[in-house]
């Protein structure tokens, strides 16, 4: 196999203040095709990843740290950029995902074998570049806001999850209710992502699309919805809100996530503004899931 051949993607690393990391984190998104934050030490400080297939623009990447960096008033973090080794994922996969259970489901890749824990909702959920694997705070805290629902007889017809990711939470709704559920994610590869896991649970119901969130006339068509989760960042969070609003039924509920703790008022203030007020706090490691409605 050539060195070409064994190239197997390219990552974005830098160190940022834990105040910060959702700032620096939305400035290299455009560059690569997934982000993930780790928290480090005490947790003053985060590490942010960024990872895609090809070489992202190196000048446009360090700019945008660049002007994060002055906005905010800090120094300007060190910005690495490397070519990762071709890497065995399947392998990979099952070193660092193993099966996890939050609430009444059981996350779990297709390399597990064994059955789940009696009376548990399985969720067959492999790795991939797309959010959401179980792992991180802020899909356990929409999938213990749906566990809760479920046990307080909540009956949604209608779901959407607005920016899907792995469409984890969809495929959570589609096993908690006889519902009818829409995955939505800007992404395309995270929308093949997402139907790639609704195959492998089972869940005809499912519908996974990619487009410009709610602009995207088969959101507008397939709504108005009883559920929405809404996993994404804060300020995406603030924008959408009125069209949150707008796509929301009668009575209806939505889960929103990726927010930290100091940017729960901002999140809570703009959906207010929309007459969407908080009914349930999950805080999780420093991630605030919100039910509103």
């Amino acid at each position: 196999m050539s060195d070409q051949k064994r190239i197997g993607g390219y990552r974005v690393e830098l160190e940022v203040p834990a105040e910060l990391a959702l700032d620096f984190a939305e400035a290299i998104e455009p560059f690569v095709s997934a982000v993930a934050m780790v928290e480090l030490g005490e947790g003053v400080t985060w590490k942010i990843e960024g990872f895609g297939e090809s070489q992202p623009d190196r000048a446009g990447v360090i700019s945008a740290v660049a002007v994060t960096a002055l906005t905010n008033g800090v120094a300007e973090p060190e910005t690495r950029i490397e070519v990762l080794p071709w890497t065995d994922w399947l392998k990979e996969n099952r070193r660092r995902f193993p099966p996890i259970q939050i609430g009444r489901y059981f996350i779990h890749g297709s390399h597990h074998q064994k059955q789940p824990p009696s009376g548990s909702i399985p969720l067959l959920i492999d790795a991939a570049i797309a959010f959401g694997s179980g792992e991180h705070a802020t899909t356990r805290g929409c999938l213990m806001a749906a566990g809760d629902m479920a046990k307080r007889r909540h009956r949604p017809f209608r779901v959407l999850d607005m920016g899907c990711g792995s469409g984890i939470l969809g495929v959570a709704a589609a096993k908690s209710w006889p519902c009818r559920v829409l995955l939505s994610d800007i992404d395309p590869q995270a929308r093949d992502v997402a139907r790639e896991n609704t195959r492998l649970n089972r869940v005809p119901a499912v519908r996974a699309i990619s487009g410009p969130g709610y602009r995207n006339p088969l959101v507008t068509r397939k709504g108005p919805y009883d559920l929405i989760f809404a996993n994404i960042l804060a300020r995406p969070l603030c924008r959408m809100a009125k069209d949150l609003k707008r796509h929301l039924a009668p009575g209806g509920i939505a889960v929103l996530s990726g927010l930290t703790a100091r940017q729960e008022k901002w999140v809570l203030s703009a959906h207010r503004a929309q007459r969407l007020y908080l009914k349930r706090r999950i805080p999780q490691d420093g991630w605030h899931t919100l039910v509103i409605g």
